[in-house]
């Protein structure tokens, strides 16, 4: 079952104008420490960044708040499996928010996607419920 469904589209010229203007107040306020090291590891620091604010921006709507009612920044984070798929986690008051919207006896599955097309970044996030079922010995 769909609990929520996000997608946000960032400027990428727009986070690096934030970037120069604001730095390590802006990085440290939006991404967390993983999401910083990875951004400064790609040759598209910028790209990087503005794929991780839409992923954030697009959560938050999945969650149905956007940012607002308490969600920070940091409560959602993204980071990549081994084979480069992006992933979200979320802390925090998204936390509490997706424990509030899974119905008893479902687990929530967060899934997005990424994507850039110089000067586009967009993200999709979409929260599935999936059934719990104990184990039957």
């Amino acid at each position: 079952m769909i609990l929520g469904i996000g997608t946000d589209l960032a400027n990428i010229e727009r986070i690096q104008n934030t970037l120069d203007r604001f730095g390590d107040r802006f990085r440290n306020r939006v991404f967390t420490e993983v999401e910083q090291r990875k951004a400064e590891r790609r040759a598209d620091v910028a790209g990087t960044y503005a794929k991780r604010w839409a992923a954030k921006e697009a959560c938050s709507k999945a969650l149905g708040t956007g940012l607002r009612m308490g969600i920070a920044w940091k409560d959602m984070a993204v980071s990549n499996i081994d084979t480069g798929q992006p992933t979200m986690a979320v802390t925090g008051w998204a936390a509490d928010r997706l424990t509030e919207m899974t119905p008893e006896g479902y687990e929530a599955v967060i899934h997005v996607t990424l994507t850039d097309d110089h000067p586009w970044a967009q993200a999709f996030v979409v929260i599935e419920a999936r059934p719990v079922f104990a184990n039957q010995s």
